[in-house]
């Protein structure tokens, strides 16, 4: 998947197979209320597209461990539960799929949805499209039907999923999935990612915009994911030699602006928004635009979105004019013009 919505590096990572990587307790804005929400990072074998090449930009494999089995997740599950106290919403990330029952196995899960139903929580969790076959979702909805899945998406061009992500499935593999999730009445959240590898900033945006008209057909909610970079990543290597930059914290702001014609809830929260290797700006502007995006994901209130003026802004747009046609294709320009002053 893309991330985990929060900047979990943050937090207190606890190592043993027994606990979870980390807990934490967040707001949710869900059908017109504010709600508290649990979130509970377990510790699991590993995504399985991961262990045939794994997506360009994803470093969260590094909280994975071998031999994880069904007795540790549950136990991971259990000790985590004191952490977020009575919430509403519960959501449950891995570093691959809740769905995949060879990393989730089924006795584990079941033992979360009980757990989920008892409580009376709305239960989010992640999953790649090929997992979410219906008989599955049927499964899981007998035994807790308040559910939200969350697919990464990341673009609608076959292309960039193939060549710039490696994401491992197609748009139609996707679509085939928001289907059998709507036809039986469970929530989509979509992830959607900013900035690709080998994508300019234009193309960067116009391919996420794109991402956010064909997935607000079918999805409750849309995740727009900045794209940061991990250590070990494909990204990582090219930002390492100069031949990537995060997406400019303006060119999310554009792309969450441009949400409100597809009428769906949109939510965005950059992971390291500010630093070197998050969605970035010049550093002076930075605060004030990544502080509206979390006030507009909790409020749904357009008005929150702020930004103040700033002279990067004419950098970003002179970019988003030349940045092909000077390079040829995709560089951190922003940091060469900052080496030629030194």
């Amino acid at each position: 998947m893309t991330g985990f919505e929060s900047d979990s590096c943050r937090r207190p990572r606890r190592k043993d197979d027994g606990s979870a990587v980390a807990v934490w307790t967040e707001k949710e804005f869900l059908k017109g209320k504010l709600l508290d929400a649990g979130v509970i990072i377990l510790r699991t074998g590993g995504c399985s597209h991961f262990h045939t090449g794994g997506c360009s930009m994803c470093g969260y494999n590094t909280v994975s461990k071998m031999g994880i089995s069904a007795e540790h997740i549950v136990k991971q599950f259990e000790r985590a539960l004191p952490g977020i106290g009575d919430v509403q919403v519960l959501k449950i990330y891995t570093s691959g799929s809740f769905l995949d029952k060879a990393e989730v196995p089924e006795e584990a899960a079941r033992r979360i949805l009980e757990e989920c139903s008892s409580r009376g929580m709305r239960l989010l969790v992640e999953s790649r499209p090929e997992y979410v076959t219906g008989e599955r979702v049927d499964q899981i909805l007998s035994v807790h039907d308040d559910l939200e899945i969350a697919i990464g998406f990341e673009s609608a061009n076959d292309k960039v999923l193939r060549y710039s992500i490696n994401k491992g499935f197609t748009v139609a593999d996707y679509d085939l999935a928001a289907d059998i999730l709507n036809e039986r009445k469970v929530d989509l959240r979509s992830y959607v990612l900013i900035k690709p590898p080998f994508l300019t900033e234009a193309e960067a945006i116009a391919d996420a915009v794109a991402t956010v008209k064909h997935a607000a057909r079918t999805s409750a909610t849309i995740s727009i994911n900045a794209v940061n970079v991990q250590k070990g990543t494909v990204v990582d290597k090219l930002w390492r030699n100069w031949a990537y930059r995060p997406p400019w914290l303006w060119s999310v702001l554009q792309v969450v602006r441009a949400s409100e014609d597809f009428g769906v809830k949109v939510v965005c929260d950059p992971v390291g928004g500010g630093s070197i290797r998050g969605a970035h700006n010049c550093g002076e502007c930075d605060q004030t635009i990544i502080d509206g995006l979390k006030d507009f994901s909790i409020s749904q209130n357009r008005s929150r979105l702020g930004s103040k003026d700033c002279s990067c802004k004419d950098m970003w747009n002179m970019i988003l004019d030349i940045e092909g046609l000077v390079t040829g294709g995709t560089c951190d320009l922003q940091r060469f013009f900052r080496s030629q002053r030194r």
